[in-house]
Order: structure tokens, then sequence, then C-alpha cells
């Protein structure tokens, strides 16, 4: 699908009529963005955001995006996780956004796989796909800087739950990891972007993953923007028109 003929797609959701989102609301709840409550295992709540799609009625199943924010939106932070990053896309074309997005919030620092952040947010993953109707088949991976390299620890860890990743100026720390990442990932349909300017985190470090997974067999995208630092890494990242609708033509085989 073009990214004109998404943006055709998005414009016929705004034809539903009324009664149909009104439907909808009361068959599944609220649209839009939703606060939610996750219970851990140890009693204490964690909340979070999911997104809703504006046109969800309950029975056609609707493709999902777990978002990992970066470190600056770690519980105590100044932003909190949907004020940035995917979130911001979400909020330019809430009417028409297709996914339903599920934006959990760190408690510490770090996205890393086997980490009490990761397994909360794969925990709030499954609540959500039991509550909603949801396709498995259709589950995308992203996050932004802390959020990229948790796309990488969790694309790798299982990489079977993804239908594509999209990670954001992140990485791995090792070259060992980078080649151990990449044998993991190489058959889940993957773009990854990165500003050439960043100094947070090099720009190297996503080169070296998308060289290595080419290598080990796999077919990744890779966008780089000249001049842009870290931030704007990811602001180009989640703006690139044409990356919805490739995430939408995405399917675990």
């Amino acid at each position: 699908m073009s990214a004109s003929l998404f943006r055709a797609a998005l414009a016929l959701t705004l034809a539903v009529p009324l009664v149909a989102v009104a439907v909808a609301a009361e068959s599944a709840g609220k649209t839009g963005f939703v606060t939610r409550t996750y219970k851990n295992p140890d009693g204490h709540e964690s909340p979070y955001v999911v997104f809703v799609p504006h046109n969800y009625d309950g029975k056609t199943p609707v493709p999902v995006i777990l978002f990992l924010h970066g470190s600056g939106e770690t519980k105590g932070g100044k932003k909190m996780p949907v004020e940035v990053g995917i979130a911001e896309e979400i909020k330019r074309y809430e009417k028409t956004f297709p996914f339903l997005t599920i934006i959990p919030q760190a408690e510490t620092k770090g996205w890393q796989a086997d980490g009490p952040n990761a397994q909360r947010a794969l925990a709030m993953l499954d609540e959500v796909q039991k509550e909603y109707k949801t396709d498995p088949n259709r589950v995308v991976l992203t996050g932004l800087s802390m959020g990229g390299y948790g796309t990488w620890s969790l694309a790798a860890a299982h990489p079977e739950k993804w239908a594509a990743i999209v990670p954001i100026c992140g990485g791995v720390r090792t070259s060992e990891e980078v080649q151990k990442t990449a044998e993991k990932v190489k058959d889940i349909p993957t773009w990854c972007f990165h500003g050439d300017q960043d100094k947070a985190v090099p720009v190297q470090r996503s080169r070296d993953l998308i060289d290595a997974i080419k290598k080990a067999g796999g077919h990744p995208k890779y966008t780089e923007f000249a001049g842009a630092d870290h931030k704007g890494g990811w602001d180009k990242g989640y703006a690139t028109e044409e990356l919805y609708p490739w995430l939408l033509q995405q399917k675990k085989k």
C-alpha cells in the first residue's frame, strides 16, 4: 500500500457513521487514549495508556503496536510517555490512526528483555490482547533511545511475537551482542531509524546491527537522517509517511 493509498484509506474511516462509533464505545469501552492500570504480581499498580482506534468495533481484529519510550519518560521524569515519539504522531492523525497502541511507562531505567520493565510491558500487551479484539499475527514492537535498545532486546528474546520491529536511535552495547541479536531477528521485518549527528547514542550502533542482519541473511530497512540529532532521529522516524502503510502490510509468517 502506498502512502497516498494509506491516506485515502484513513480518510474513508472519517466516513464511518457516528452511530458506529457509539456502538463501538458501548460494546468495547472507550476509544482514543485510555488510561489503564496493571496490577503487578506483588500487588503494586502500574498505570499505562492504550490508544484505541476511533473506528474500533470490537469485532474486526486490529493490528497492535507496543511502544517503548526513552529514558526521559521513565517514572519521575519530566515528560510522560504519551508526550513523545509515536504518541505525537498518533495525535496528528488520531481520528484515523489504525493501530491499537500500548504505551507503558518504565519504573526504572532500562527495557532489557530480562528486566522488570520489559516483563511488565509484555504482561500489559497480553492483558490488552485478551480484552480487545486484536490480530495476534500483526503485533509491532517499536521504541526510541532507551526504548530502541529495548526493542532490539525484546525482539531477540521473543522473535516469534513480532510481525515487525521499528527500533529508533538505539542499539546493543557489544560486538558479541550485535551478532547474537542479528541471528535472532534476521527474519523479522525491520525498519531502523537513526540521525547521523546523534551524540547520545552513536549512529554506528544502528549501522553495525543492520550490517550484521544483512550478513545473517535478513533484509532490514534502514533510514539515516543527515544532520539529525538524537531527538531529531525519532521525530523524523515516527513522522516518516511511508512507515505506517509498510507496517500495515506486515504479518507473522
